[in-house]
């Protein structure tokens, strides 16, 4: 499992779900498939750009998938651009992934069980690992986790370990920094519907 599956599972619990929203998602599992690729040496950052190194297989369909959309030729991309280039739906695609692997599925909720229908994560290995990287507190999957508002012991954002200053800490930035961003367009999108609506509103 890839440390983008893993913290897809967690954004799944029940626990935690209705604080994580599928844009900020989606650019925490880019950033995610990123750190796995350095992990590996399939990547490399050059200050904030992506380099690229020697294809290689890297057991995960997904990773692999990544691995083959990066940019190869100079001058590269920044960790920003390809946080919002991979990202983008990327949240649906790893639900799908993990669905046809049965480590998802769909879950009723509500009265009587006549509510609406999610998926939720079930019982398995792969839940048993990532929840046992959040119990741990691995540091890079909880710095992931706290971008997108997971806050597993309920006592706010967490401060994170201190990685130091190599590559994995400078995507974990250009993560925060995304989200940061998405949630500005959301809230100006919301001011501008909200003024919108007050011109057409009859006095």
């Amino acid at each position: 499992m890839s440390t983008a599956k893993d913290l897809f599972i967690i954004a799944l619990d029940p626990r935690f779900a209705e604080a994580v929203g599928q844009g900020d998602l989606s650019l925490a599992l880019a950033g995610a498939e990123l750190v796995d690729l350095i992990g590996t040496q399939a990547v490399a950052l050059d200050g904030d750009r992506v380099v690229p190194g020697a294809p290689a297989g890297q057991q995960d369909g997904l990773l692999d998938e990544a691995a083959a959309a990066l940019l190869r030729q100079a001058p590269y991309e920044e960790v920003q651009e390809w946080l919002w280039r991979r990202g983008r739906d990327l949240a649906a695609v790893y639900q799908r992934t993990l669905e046809a692997d049965g480590a998802l599925s769909p879950q009723r909720r509500g009265r009587l069980g006549l509510g609406a229908v999610r998926v939720e994560p079930v019982d398995s290995p792969a839940r048993e690992r990532a929840e046992g990287r959040l119990a741990v507190a691995e540091p890079v999957l909880c710095a992931l986790a706290s971008a997108i508002g997971i806050d597993p012991d309920g006592d706010g954002p967490d401060e994170g370990t201190d990685l130091g200053d190599g590559p994995v800490t400078t995507v974990l930035a250009a993560v925060n920094d995304a989200v940061m961003e998405l949630e500005a367009v959301r809230q100006r999108r919301s001011i501008e519907a909200a003024a919108f609506a007050n011109v057409w509103r009859v006095p």
